[in-house]
């Protein structure tokens, strides 16, 4: 596939428990993000709306014809030292805002294939046939004892460090980011949320769902699964399908519009 494109739905909800939304997210023809944002006195809307605002301002750039997969690779990264250095700014300007940060999952089609940019717990999924398929690893406390053995799967469902980052933005510079690059197929379904879906619904639950036909039903089904599930964290959901004709603008959801 020489062109490739995203055709887009999304949606973001605060759910039950929280009184604002720190969740935001990008959506586009090329480049999707999803960014889950905390720290108290609105910093958490901050800190996400910065990482959404600095990825949107470089569509431009990531999708101009005459630059090659190395610079865009080298762009994403870079970009996340640019959203660490704003957000150490602008929480050393206003002292209410420090101790703010963000994750951040964002997602790159160019090419025939889909570069993926990762930092925290928000996460991306790819539905190919009936195959799904986590492609992100949950930068927390809780995927580290997983990964080493330490508990079992069914010892992390109510597990006291569940939530607890070991990688987000929050400008102090510190930052290990995961950079992946995967081919995509013409058929390929692509889901990125915010842990206010993933740690709510099962995998199982999520993929039936995604399993929709019509993209906007299936987004509208997975929020509403939150809620009926208690919804206790703001729930951002993006689905996009991998298409081969262009169709969709900018568009700015959540804290960041």
């Amino acid at each position: 596939m020489s062109k490739s494109y995203f055709a887009v739905s999304a949606r973001t909800a605060i759910g039950l428990a929280r009184s604002g939304n720190e969740d935001s997210a990008l959506t586009s023809s090329s480049l999707l993000a999803v960014a889950d944002g905390m720290g108290g006195h609105a910093g958490g809307e901050v800190a996400s709306q910065i990482a959404i605002k600095t990825l949107s301002s470089m569509v431009p750039v990531l999708t101009a014809p005459d630059i090659d997969t190395d610079s865009i690779e080298d762009l994403l990264l870079n970009s996340l030292h640019t959203i660490d250095s704003e957000i150490s700014r602008v929480a050393s300007d206003e002292i209410e805002l420090r101790g703010m940060g963000t994750t951040l999952t964002a997602l790159l089609i160019r090419d025939g294939r889909a570069a993926l940019l990762h930092v925290g717990d928000s996460r991306c999924y790819r539905l190919r046939g009936n195959t799904f398929e986590q492609l992100t690893h949950d930068h927390t406390v809780l995927q580290e004892l997983l990964d080493s053995g330490t508990i079992s799967m069914s010892e992390a469902q109510d597990h006291p460090q569940r939530s607890m980052l070991t990688q987000v933005l929050m400008g102090e510079g510190s930052i290990a980011p995961v950079l992946m690059v995967y081919e995509v197929n013409s058929k390929d379904r692509f889901l990125l949320c915010s842990d206010g879906l993933s740690s709510v619904l099962t995998e199982k639950e999520i993929k039936s769902l995604l399993k929709k036909s019509n993209r906007d039903e299936a987004v509208e089904a997975l929020v509403e699964a939150t809620y009926v599930n208690g919804a206790p964290d703001n729930v951002t959901v993006v689905v996009a399908d991998v298409i081969e004709t262009e169709e969709h603008t900018v568009e700015l959801i959540g804290a960041a519009q």
